[in-house]
């Protein structure tokens, strides 16, 4: 065991505070097996007490600061997640197998790079509307909607935090951050980042814990505004609690995003982004785009390309910069993607390249990265979400198919189209039924709103419209001023002289 990875308290009111069971979770090393660390995890003592917290802080110091004073300590938070950006990735990767060089982007930069965005618009957040109508001058004012329980997964555990953290610190919320087990360890980084930019206490609060952990937070009449990303079933509990307390709600749930292939493709535009686009994070990554739409005319020869691609790609450690597919977090997951590829053998679907554990590495969690064939939308391998390194390539005949194809999903969170006829895929884009869509390409812009629809979710994260769901609107109505009676006009045409 490594003993500097252990952590042994929550952070709580801007200090260490000791758990109040002896209840602990063993973090294990993706590509190892072995422990890594070890954390405390919450129960509901320990939730009383974060969420009081960040409700203390609320109601006192944080809820009498400006826009530009929050501003200023989100820049300061940034710099600290900054200077820790290759630790911070390094340990998502030992923790979760996200190759290192993905995780130097998604877990080291992107935080500080939202935190700085959401910094800048925070410097406006206290701008007044003024509005002149017929029975009143409204002032619209937006405020913070309160304190925030953030609940993230562990695939992209740094930057999820950030995408809630960031906009309701921006906002003037306070935030409790409820991470997962099988990433608790790198959840502290922002305990320890929260501490050297001298955020207030209570401002933010750190406690690991399970799902009933997660569902006592979500459901604790102190919390004002829930944030969670996870999986469609944990987002559906999750909503089920809200809805009945009336309580706003933003859900990034899972995805089956379609990359459409049109019969103008270029193949090697495609095959070179394959590997972002829909393996990212060794498939473990809600939007990837895991169902490959090919047209029938080129049908084999895309489905020859993508099992060359997928069979070249290095598998190994995530710390060697050479890897481009590591491990899954965990054996449990490995079981459940292996699981998934027995069903599509068993429904029929053609193997083209893996479908096994992968044998090369000595320890770990490892699925040799797979590629079906002559797969029906119908089977299970192409309607649920797998979350492992497994594509199927799926046939269609004409636009329209494509569409339909795309559209067939209980998902609708990201996606991509592939042509050389930029109208025609912006076309074909804006009749995919989803939360986004790349041309030629995919990867989120911090610009963008970010979300799904159907049972991928409900909100938005990212861009202005991020922020907007930590604030609430409030309307001042005051009585127009009384009009002044015209006045005689006493002026007259004559000459005076």
């Amino acid at each position: 065991m490594t003993a500097q990875l252990d952590r042994d308290a929550f952070f709580i009111a801007g200090t260490w505070a000791q758990p109040s069971t002896v209840a602990r979770h063993d973090v294990v090393e993706a590509a190892t097996g072995k422990v890594l660390g070890t954390s405390p995890l919450a129960d509901r003592v320990d939730i009383d007490a974060a969420v009081l917290a960040a409700h203390t802080a609320l109601h006192t110091e944080w809820g009498a600061t400006t826009g530009t004073e929050r501003a200023a300590l989100l820049r300061r938070l940034a710099g600290a997640l900054q200077a820790r950006m290759k630790d911070t990735a390094t340990l998502v990767s030992r923790e979760n197998g996200m190759p290192r060089q993905l995780s130097i982007g998604t877990n080291g930069y992107f935080p500080s790079l939202v935190l700085n965005y959401y910094a800048d618009l925070a410097e406006r957040v206290d701008d007044v509307d003024t509005r002149v109508g017929m029975l009143s001058q409204t002032q619209v004012l937006r405020e913070p909607v309160g304190v925030v329980a953030a609940i993230t997964p562990w695939n992209y555990p740094m930057g999820l935090a950030a995408m809630k953290i960031a906009p309701a610190l921006a906002a003037g919320c306070t935030v409790i951050l409820k991470a997962p087990p099988e990433a608790a360890l790198d959840a502290f980084v922002w305990a320890d980042a929260a501490l050297e930019a001298g955020l207030p206490a209570g401002v933010l609060n750190i406690v690991p814990g399970d799902r009933e952990a997660g569902a006592y937070l979500v459901g604790h009449p102190l919390v004002d505004k829930v944030a969670f990303t996870g999986s469609t079933a944990a987002g559906r509990a999750v909503g089920e609690i809200c809805g009945r307390l009336l309580r706003p709600v933003t859900l990034e749930l899972g995805g089956k995003s379609a990359a459409i292939l049109a019969d103008d493709a270029d193949l090697d535009v495609f095959l070179d982004a394959l590997l972002d686009v829909c393996l990212p994070n060794n498939g473990q990554t809600c939007h990837a785009s895991t169902r490959i739409l090919a047209p029938q005319s080129t049908y084999e020869a895309v489905v020859a390309a993508v099992t060359d691609r997928v069979n070249s790609l290095r598998v190994g450690d995530p710390l060697d910069k050479t890897t481009q597919v590591g491990p899954l977090v965990s054996a449990a997951q490995r079981q459940r993607v292996l699981g998934y590829i027995e069903s599509g053998r068993a429904a029929g679907a053609r193997l083209t390249t893996g479908g096994a554990a992968d044998n090369t590495t000595s320890s770990g969690w490892f699925v040799e990265p797979t590629v079906f064939a002559d797969v029906d939308n119908a089977m299970t391998i192409a309607r649920e979400e797998i979350f492992g390194p497994v594509l199927c390539v799926i046939p269609y005949t004409g636009d329209d198919e494509a569409v339909a194809i795309a559209n067939d999903s209980d998902y609708g969170l990201g996606g991509s189209v592939w042509s050389t006829d930029l109208d025609r895929a912006a076309a074909l884009a804006s009749r995919i039924r989803t939360g986004s869509v790349g041309i030629n390409h995919y990867a989120l812009d911090l610009l963008g709103p970010f979300g799904g629809v159907k049972c991928s979710g409900i909100g938005r994260e990212l861009g202005p419209e991020g922020l907007s769901a930590y604030l609430s609107l409030k309307s001042i109505y005051s009585a127009p001023p009384p009009r002044r009676p015209a006045t005689a006009d006493t002026s007259t045409d004559s000459d005076p002289k």
